[in-house]
Order: C-alpha cells, then structure tokens, then sequence
C-alpha cells in the first residue's frame, strides 16, 4: 500500500488549522483517512475560548479512532460521534450555539476488502481513480452553488447561509449534520487509488484553473503530494495582481492525502 500525506500551514507564524490522518487496523485488513479543513474565523468572539487547531485535533483524533475501531458504523454516525464526542469536551466553558464556534469541513473514506464508503462536507475534496484511469470528484458543492452576493460579508454569511438550510454546512457542534454530509459507497475492485484535499491544495484546479480534477490526481500520483502543494505556493506568490486570488487570502493551509489501499 502507497501512502502519502503533506500539510503545510498558510502562515508560518500560525498554527496549521488542517487535520490529516490515515489509520490501519490492527489485523491488517482495509484503512481509513480524515482530512479536515479548520476554518479561520474573522476577527471577534467565537464564544469558544478554544482554537480551532485544538478542535481540529480532537475531531480528527475521534474520527481517526472511530473510523477505525467501529468498521461496521456508517462513516455519518462516526461523524456524529465524533462532533458529540468533541462538543462535550468544551460545552461547559463555551458558547456551542455561537456560529463562529470552532468547524471544519470533512472528508473521510474507508476501505475493506470489499468496498470503499466515503463522506464529504462542506468543500474539501475527495478524488476516486478507477482501474482505468478514471478520476470521479466527489464532493459536497453547496458552497460553491451559492450567489457570490449571498457571500459578500461574514456578518451576512453567519446570519443566513451557515449551518443553515438553504445555505452550506460545516462540523460544529451540532451531531446532526452529519446526516447533511455527501455520503456513498463504492465497489472496491472500482477503486485503485484515492486522493483527499483541503482547498488550500484544490486551489490548482479551482482557483488557478491549471487543469481538472484527474490532471491534479495524476500530478499527485506522479510527483507526489508535496509537488502539488510546492505549485499551489508558487502560483499563489506569482499572482500580485490578484488576478486569481481576488479577496481571498494569499497562502492557505494546504493538506493533500493519497492513498492506493
């Protein structure tokens, strides 16, 4: 089994808000991986007096034991779990309710000798190869369907579009939205290789345009993770005009995971 995983923080002087992990079972059978996307909240209260690194790495560290230890639980219910599991740790120092407390986009996939199940919330990105080279996308694009005035301030997003029916979803708090999660399962002889991305990596297609989703699967393939990560670094340091970038920050964290199980 080939393996790789790189994460590289936006900012060196701030901690890394992305989660990765892949986990292997004791009996050598089948595997999982988490990719999560911590989101930076804008300046102000949260409610939470915790960081998002922190919850990141307690969400991730559920998810990486629940995917794992409880093979036959659907990857929803690990998620929900896991967001209880983590709420509980904080709810008796914070305001859970505040809609800036701590979140991240999900993706998750599990493989066993039979089938690949995978989950995908809010707009990081799972990709599939096939036996023949095909690469399917699969993701969770409610974000990006909405009107970019529906997106123009923070205060606006908060109040109408997260969390909230209509709008995207992210892992908070509330178990319940894992069931708002993209989900399915794949045959396992349809699937020779998988590749999870933060958007900080999938900028190279979605932001940058450098190819589709199977040009960036086969660079990853080719040249490993880090290659991908290296070219979205210098793509992002090249645009001074902000051509591309637009409003959004210059350097995002970027965590790319491959996996051929």
């Amino acid at each position: 089994m080939r393996t790789e995983l790189i994460t590289r923080p936006g900012d060196p002087e701030r901690p890394n808000e992305d989660f990765a992990s892949v986990g292997l079972p004791a009996c050598g059978q089948g595997g999982s991986l988490v990719v999560l996307d911590g989101v930076t909240p804008p300046r102000g209260d949260t409610g939470c007096s915790h960081t998002v690194p922190w919850f990141t790495a307690r969400l991730g560290g559920a998810l990486t034991e629940l995917t794992v230890s409880l093979p036959d639980v659907p990857l929803s219910d690990a998620l929900s779990h896991a967001i209880a599991r983590t709420a509980r740790a904080h709810a008796a120092t914070c305001d859970l309710s505040h809609p800036r407390t701590p979140q991240a986009t999900v993706v998750l996939a599990r493989w066993s000798a039979r089938t690949v199940e995978y989950l995908v919330l809010s707009d990081s990105v799972l990709l599939a190869e096939s036996p023949d080279g095909t690469v399917t996308p699969l993701l969770d694009d409610r974000l990006a369907r909405l009107p970019r005035a529906a997106l123009a301030t923070d205060a606006l997003i908060d109040a109408t579009l997260r969390n909230k029916e209509g709008g995207f979803f992210t892992a908070a708090a509330d178990p319940s939205v894992a069931a708002r999660a993209v989900t399915g399962v794949l045959p396992r002889g349809e699937v020779s290789a998988l590749a999870a991305l933060t958007d900080g990596a999938a900028r190279w297609v979605v932001t940058f345009r450098e190819g589709d989703w199977t040009d960036c699967f086969r660079l990853v393939r080719k040249a490993g993770a880090q290659a991908l990560v290296d070219r979205v670094r210098e793509l992002e340091r090249a645009d001074t005009e902000r051509v591309f970038l637009g409003r959004s920050k210059t350097h995002d964290d970027a965590t790319v995971v491959y996996v051929e199980p």
